[in-house]
């Protein structure tokens, strides 16, 4: 079964068990429900561990989540930095041309004219529209927008995407 990450945990916060997470998982409000079930990852590498979401609420930035079992602060200072993952089973369908960022990643992106620009190594959430971060071969990294004007084709079983290369796109 394969783990999808949805936020890596930065901090505690305050004395009962709270953990600060920054998110990446578009959906905080189904991944972090009451009752969910999350994979914790470690930074130290260890076994992952199976925890279920006591609470969530907002705070400023960052989601705030408490686990079962994990009441007080020494309770959860050992998980700084580890991630949260959501099994592929959790994984619910999506709309017409909306992705999962694992199906975006790996991705090798074409200009329409067929050429090889490189693949897609990391996604950036800027607010206005996802920012994709593509890796050639050689050269410098380039940042490609997910907008309609650049992104022409999206074909996932094949993991290839087709751009219209605008101009000062990959200088």
């Amino acid at each position: 079964m394969e783990w999808f990450n949805v936020g890596k945990i930065v901090n505690t916060h305050g004395i009962w068990g709270e953990i600060r997470v920054i998110s990446t998982t578009d959906f905080p409000d189904e991944r972090y429900e009451v009752g969910s079930e999350l994979g914790l990852y470690k930074a130290d590498g260890s076994k992952p561990i199976i925890v279920k979401v006591a609470s969530h609420r907002k705070h400023k930035n960052f989601d705030l989540l408490t686990f079962e079992g994990y009441t007080l602060l020494k309770d959860v200072e050992l998980l700084k930095n580890a991630l949260l993952k959501v099994s592929e089973k959790y994984l619910s369908d999506l709309e017409d041309n909306e992705y999962y960022f694992h199906e975006i990643i790996g991705c090798t992106v074409e200009s329409i004219e067929g050429e090889t620009i490189g693949k897609i190594t990391e996604i950036i959430q800027t607010g206005a529209n996802d920012v994709w971060t593509v890796q050639p071969t050689i050269g410098k990294t380039h940042y490609i927008p997910y907008i309609e004007d650049v992104v022409k084709t999206i074909d996932i079983e094949n993991k290839k995407i087709i751009i219209e290369v605008l101009d000062g796109l990959l200088s």
